[in-house]
């Protein structure tokens, strides 16, 4: 059958390159990193470091600063203007734009052919191929992908080319994807890319009604959202009665582990399976290779070469990268990334950690700038998120989102304590039954997983436990909306030492009405 024969003929092209990828990958990045060069040597960023003088890794190294965003815009925004040849060879059209979480400024991708090809799309090829080698008896191609995404718009660089265009990276994916792929997915693109959000999802909820969905991809978060319409709008009880051959997730962007209890409910069927993919507007980064195992496999053959920024470098004024080769077990890293669509020695602002180094595998552990350490506690993204999934599951709740910042000490206080306010939205009608039970789990698995937390929280010395604040059914979305940032893969910030969002967050509660 047809979906059989798409099935196998991806498996061909993708599964013996990702065996490469586990076999051979210094070997893989350093032939990455000579074609980056080579293709980039004319350019003015390649000629500015003598990319055509066949410099070695270490040359590389040297020669090329690391940077943040805001260290290569100005080359970025002359690549947003139509100046060619300046990061990458040519005049890209195409621009992911993401708003970022601590800032409201818009930050401005460039996505290239190559980038789009060799990144994005071969990705997404070799996810469809573990897939259907991972379940062939689903026969997962046989119904439609439901695929949740932003919108895109005019370059607002570029009023007069109405060709370029910047939004989501899901957007700018989806608009192209070759017509195979657009079979494969629903629903169609007139749906798919409108930009106000809740007109969107309203009307994406009733047209996949009816249609045979067995899989799903998109950003757990929405994805509950439409869910839940969906099952409203067909008077069932859950989504199997709607879709009864829905058989895989594959969610990225936020951890899943908050929102396995609610998928749970939402999907109450033992061949339901959930598979991780680690994208972002820079790339595509990481894929969950095995059925059993969480850890991201390394894409390393899709067009972005990696280096790795040690946690004591994170404020360095001079960072210094480590190789994929020095890379250790289990430390934090920064990821810092070279392109083929011109980004050189870029700093995503993503951390992560290996739990593999044959092959090369990671785990997702925040943000450069997502963690709490107002008291010396450290805590990162992934301690939070597993804290939130143990009290999920010890309680039977179910979280839909979070936000945590630090309790200063007070002035003249009696107490030397500082502490963590959270804020949680927590599904409709799965609320625990006791905050304070869900608390104390929260609280004991953040020392189990974090022993700065535990030495901190030891007799409740140093740091008190935990105030809770349950916040009203869609005080997130509300929040989100006020900030220009509904929809598509925007997201809440999980972790500041700053009570900034916290404190609006609050104050977006007040006014919110329980939609529960």
């Amino acid at each position: 059958m047809l979906d059989q024969l798409l099935a196998r003929a991806v498996q061909w092209s993708s599964l013996p390159r990702l065996a490469r990828v586990r076999a051979q990958p210094e070997k893989l990045q350093s032939q990455l990193l000579a074609h980056l060069l080579a293709r980039a040597a004319g350019t003015e960023w390649g000629r500015r470091y003598g990319f055509g003088e066949k410099i070695t890794a270490a040359d590389f190294a040297r020669r090329v600063p690391v940077s943040t965003y805001e260290q290569l815009y100005p080359e970025l925004e002359k690549v947003l203007r139509g100046q060619p040849d300046v990061l990458w060879p040519g005049r890209p059209q195409w621009f992911a734009k993401s708003s970022g979480t601590t800032n409201a400024r818009s930050k401005f991708i460039p996505v290239t052919a190559e980038a789009l090809h060799t990144c994005h799309y071969r990705a997404g090829r070799d996810m469809l191929a573990l897939s259907t080698h991972f379940y062939p008896q689903e026969r997962l191609l046989a119904g439609k992908t439901l695929s949740l995404g932003g919108a895109h718009g005019p370059n607002p660089f570029r009023p007069q080319e109405p060709a370029s265009r910047v939004g989501d990276v899901s957007a700018v994916i989806m608009q192209q994807l070759p017509p195979w792929a657009q079979w494969l997915r629903t629903p169609p693109l007139e749906l798919a890319l409108l930009d106000e959000w809740e007109e969107k999802m309203e009307r994406i909820a009733a047209h996949v009604l009816r249609q045979d969905v067995r899989v799903l991809a998109g950003v757990p978060t929405w994805m509950v959202v439409l869910l839940r319409r969906v099952v409203a709008l067909a008077g069932a009880d859950d989504i199997t009665q709607v879709w009864p051959h829905l058989r895989l997730f594959l969610h990225g962007a936020v951890a899943f582990g908050p929102y396995r209890e609610l998928f749970r409910q939402l999907v109450p069927d033992a061949r339901m399976r959930y598979l991780e993919i680690y994208n972002a507007s820079e790339g595509y980064f990481a894929i969950q290779d095995q059925r059993d195992s969480e850890d991201l496999l390394l894409l390393l053959d899709h067009g972005i070469y990696y280096e790795f920024l040690p946690a004591d470098q994170w404020a360095a004024p001079d960072p210094r990268p480590v190789s994929l080769a020095e890379v250790e077990l289990h430390r934090p890293y920064a990821l810092v990334i070279s392109t083929n669509a011109g980004l050189w020695r870029y700093v995503v602002g993503d951390t992560v950690r290996f739990t593999s180094l044959v092959p090369y595998r990671v785990r997702i552990t925040g943000r450069t700038k997502h963690f709490l350490n107002a008291f010396g506690e450290e805590v990162v993204i992934e301690n939070a998120e597993a804290a939130v999934a143990a009290a999920c599951q010890a309680t039977g709740a179910a979280v839909r989102d979070f936000t945590v910042a630090p309790i200063w000490f007070a002035p003249g206080s009696a107490t030397s304590r500082g502490g963590h306010e959270w804020a949680l939205e927590f599904a409709p009608n799965s609320a625990p039954p006791n905050l304070e039970q869900f608390g104390a789990v929260l609280d004991a698995t953040l020392g189990a997983v974090n022993s700065d937390y535990a030495a901190k929280r030891y007799r409740n010395m140093a740091l008190a436990p935990p105030m809770l604040r349950a916040v009203p059914a869609g005080t997130f979305d509300a929040w989100l909306a006020g900030q220009g940032k509904l929809g598509g893969q925007h997201k809440v910030p999980r972790l500041l030492n700053s009570r900034t969002v916290l404190e609006a967050v609050l104050t977006t509660a007040a006014a919110t009405p329980s939609r529960d």
